[in-house]
């Protein structure tokens, strides 16, 4: 062998492989001699299963890495990067070679928005186009920079691409999430102008090329020219004279810095900026973002500190009246262009608020809503007779600042058949069925028994919370967790004292200190998250003791749904207005209003009978179970009065039908400020059993069936007979025949109700003396006069 294959021998096999060679000479003597070679047969035999070996353990060992290396070598990888990185570059270019500046939208192509009634019936129309096109030299150029320092900054000096943003709004288009942010202005006005307003990969790869295009044929002022013409300013204004003109009743050309500053916040949320309708969260978000403007002018050298420093934020004019938005309508059209704008975010149909306002304004939708003609007509009729009729503002200046907002909802389908959200939206734009600034107050103590309920929560003592269990009714009684004042001792309405007292009694008589111990038993954390899985808005709320009292700020429309959801037996019920939405290009799903079950059914139903006590012998009494228009409904509610009289409620419903129904006092006058509603009406104080009860007992019995019984899977509460039969007393009441008049309230005299002092005494408070006989077998769950039931009273301290 020679030495050539002794080298491959030891490539293939190792050292073995390669065959010794004699150190002697090799014989020459005969034809049949042979060299002599020492150990040649082993060595050749070694060296092939060596190699064999080898060959089998190829891919095991060193030689495995080996290949792996050879397939990943860094040339390999640097040479498919430069490829992709090639591709890349050649098709980008291809598509700026084959994309063209196209022609600009035609304003022909917006068009009416339709709004119809459940039945199919036309209730609005709207839709016509508010845009003037002004030279950019016709803005002053201060005016001018307040867009820019708004919107993109490095405007002047930028390619007209953000591509960092627009990297990430591919990213989120194809995973599904909408674009988020990153639009310079160029691509702003790309989008607005010559392209539509669909979320796809390809008109975000079009937008990006013609925004690269754009801004290297045309001037930064052609583009800014085009961006503050085209742009949608809310109050159906295109455009910066249409803007100038709706808010402030002046050409783009008379603006002022402080005045282009608030058109150009309004860009970034239309709607929700809007000072006229604005809520206060809104206005206080409106006057950041004018703050930031001006900021940012003189971070740029465009305004000087000392006049930025001198400049103060000026409210703008109320928007024009629209003839055809009066009365109801306006509330409608603009709850039904809400509900659509929220929906359009939420399937990624629009980027964000601001272009889903944009695309309901430019027209092509049919809306209909799930508003009952005739139920919508019956409860504005409630409202008059009930409530506006009897206020006299000439009289009373108190009567001019009385807001009224409520909603119907049907409970098993979750249609919002009804809603009235204020006298007349071209006096007040605001709606008041939707908007959320006021207290939900008492309404909120239902919430507070559910989860007690559903929670199986005790007392301090360790004993369940039923409907049955007694707590210390006392005003101002501390709360205590653990022995442990928690520094809250909430007073009851006219700091009236009840005493021992169960939760039936309390939730009849509105009782806030059983309520702030109750909430505290069961854990503020557990009350709050169980509001929110019935559809109240607890974000940024803090689970104290305090929210017993119903502290939040809540919406009829959304009371309405947390009533619902426990007429529905536990199952979620989300309001909804609109019914079904079309459009010649665009598909809108709509999320089902019923969902799963929130609670049980039995803590649904349970709540629900309680609450038949506040009507049959609480503070609804007089108004709702009294009332000569009941004809034998079912029907369970609560009252809710705020601090200060700002606001009054009354939220309940029979087995079809729930409606919420809110008073808020806010002043007559700009910027319309909370304020107390005492006098109202000639009354002495506005309560939940008063205007509102009644606006809701004129409503439903003249809509809901007669007759009409709940099926209620519980053993607990008003609505169910008692299960034990005391001894009788000298004089039981009237309709409670089988309890004692002192089985739940010992005190000698009437007591007016917490929320209702002028209403007669409910029949739980005889006027007699109270009997001194006890029922020959202690009740479950109520005590007599001698006998205390878990009261609450840990550590003593009745104070």
């Amino acid at each position: 062998m020679g030495r050539a294959e002794e080298r491959r021998a030891r490539q293939r096999g190792g050292r073995r492989a390669a065959p010794r060679r004699s150190s002697g000479t090799p014989s020459h003597s005969g034809a049949g001699d042979s060299p002599t070679v020492i150990g040649a047969p082993s060595a050749a035999v070694g060296g092939r299963a060596a190699a064999r070996r080898a060959a089998k353990s190829g891919g095991k060992g060193g030689d495995g890495k080996g290949r792996m290396r050879r397939l990943f070598t860094w040339k390999k990888i640097l040479g498919t990067f430069l490829g992709v990185c090639l591709l890349g570059i050649g098709a980008f270019i291809a598509l700026y070679m084959m994309i063209e500046i196209p022609q600009g939208n035609d304003d022909a192509k917006l068009q009416s928005n339709i709004y119809k009634y459940s039945d199919g019936s036309v209730l609005a129309r709207t839709g016509d186009l508010n845009r003037e096109i002004v030279p950019l030299s016709e803005v002053p150029k201060p005016v001018q920079r307040t867009f820019v320092a708004a919107e993109n900054k490095t405007f002047y000096n930028d390619s007209g691409v953000d591509l960092k943003g627009t990297a990430r709004g591919l990213l989120n288009t194809l995973n599904g999430k909408g674009a988020q942010g990153g639009s310079t202005i160029t691509q702003q006005y790309v989008k607005n102008y010559y392209l539509t307003q669909e979320q796809t990969v390809s008109r975000k790869l079009r937008e990006l090329v013609i925004s690269l295009k754009l801004d290297r044929e045309k001037s930064k002022d052609y583009i800014l020219a085009g961006y503050i013409n085209t742009s949608y300013y809310g109050r159906g204004a295109y455009g910066i004279q249409a803007a100038a003109q709706a808010y402030y009743r002046t050409d783009a050309r008379r603006l002022t810095v402080e005045q282009g500053a608030y058109l150009a916040a309004l860009l970034q949320a239309p709607n929700q900026y809007d000072w006229a309708i604005a809520s206060d969260d809104g206005k206080r978000l409106a006057k950041a973002r004018w703050n930031y403007v001006l900021d940012n002018m003189v971070e740029q050298g465009w305004l000087d500190k000392a006049k930025r420093d001198a400049m103060t934020f000026r409210v703008p004019k109320p928007a024009k009246e629209d003839p055809g938005m009066g009365g109801q309508t306006g509330y409608l059209v603009k709850a039904a262009d809400s509900a659509l704008e929220k929906r359009l975010v939420e399937t990624g149909t629009a980027e964000d608020a601001k272009q889903a306002e944009a695309m309901v304004d430019q027209g092509g939708w049919t809306v209909t809503l799930n508003i009952d003609k005739k139920k919508q007509a019956a409860l504005v009729k409630a409202t008059r007779t009930q409530l506006t009729d009897k206020l006299d503002p000439k009289k009373r200046k108190v009567d001019a600042d009385v807001q009224a907002g409520a909603v119907s909802v049907n409970p098993k389908t979750g249609a919002v058949v009804a809603m009235y959200g204020g006298e007349d939206y071209l006096k007040h734009y605001l709606n008041n069925a939707t908007r959320r600034d006021y207290q939900p107050a008492s309404t909120f103590k239902p919430v507070i028994l559910a989860a007690a309920l559903e929670g199986k929560a005790e007392t301090q003592e360790g004993r369940p919370i039923t409907a049955d269990t007694v707590y210390d009714g006392t005003s101002k009684r501390q709360v205590v967790s653990n022995g442990e004042k928690v520094g809250f001792a909430p007073e009851n309405e006219d700091d009236e004292d009840y005493g021992d007292i169960t939760v039936q009694t309390a939730m009849n008589k509105s009782v806030n200190s059983v309520f702030a111990q109750m909430g505290v038993d069961v854990g503020m954390p557990e009350v709050m998250k169980l509001a929110g899985e019935l559809g109240m808005d607890i974000e940024g709320q803090q689970a104290v003791p305090a929210q017993t009292l119903g502290t939040m700020g809540a919406s009829p429309l959304e009371m309405a749904g947390v009533y619902a959801t426990l007429d529905n037996h536990g199952k979620k019920v989300t309001p909804a207005l609109v019914k079904s939405v079309e459009h010649d290009a665009l598909k809108v799903t709509l999320p089902a209003p019923i969902g799963d079950q929130v609670v049980s059914r039995e803590t649904a139903d349970t709540v629900t009978s309680v609450l038949t006590g506040v009507v049959d012998d609480g503070t609804a009494r007089k108004a709702v179970a009294q009332n000569p228009k009941h004809d034998g409904q079912d029907v369970a509610g609560k009252t809710g009065t705020s601090d200060d009289n700002k606001s009054a409620w009354f939220t309940g419903y029979t087995p079809d039908l729930v409606t919420s129904v809110g008073l808020f006092g806010e002043d007559d006058k700009a910027p319309h400020p909370q304020v107390k509603m005492y006098g109202a009406g000639g009354n002495d104080r506005v309560n939940g059993g008063g205007f509102p009860a009644e606006i809701w007992s004129a409503y439903m019995f003249g809509v809901t069936k007669t007759d009409a019984e709940f099926d209620l899977d519980t053993d607990q509460g008003a609505a169910v007979q008692p299960t034990w039969t005391p001894t009788p007393t000298p004089e039981p009441t009237t309709e409670e025949p089988t309890e004692t008049p002192t089985t739940e309230e010992p005190t000698p005299t009437p007591t007016p109700t917490t929320e209702e002092p002028t209403e007669t005494p409910t029949t739980e408070e005889p006027t007699e003396t109270p009997t001194t006989e006890e029922p020959t077998t202690p009740p479950t769950g109520e005590p007599t006069d001698d006998i205390t039931v878990a009261p609450v009273r840990p550590g003593g301290d009745d104070s």
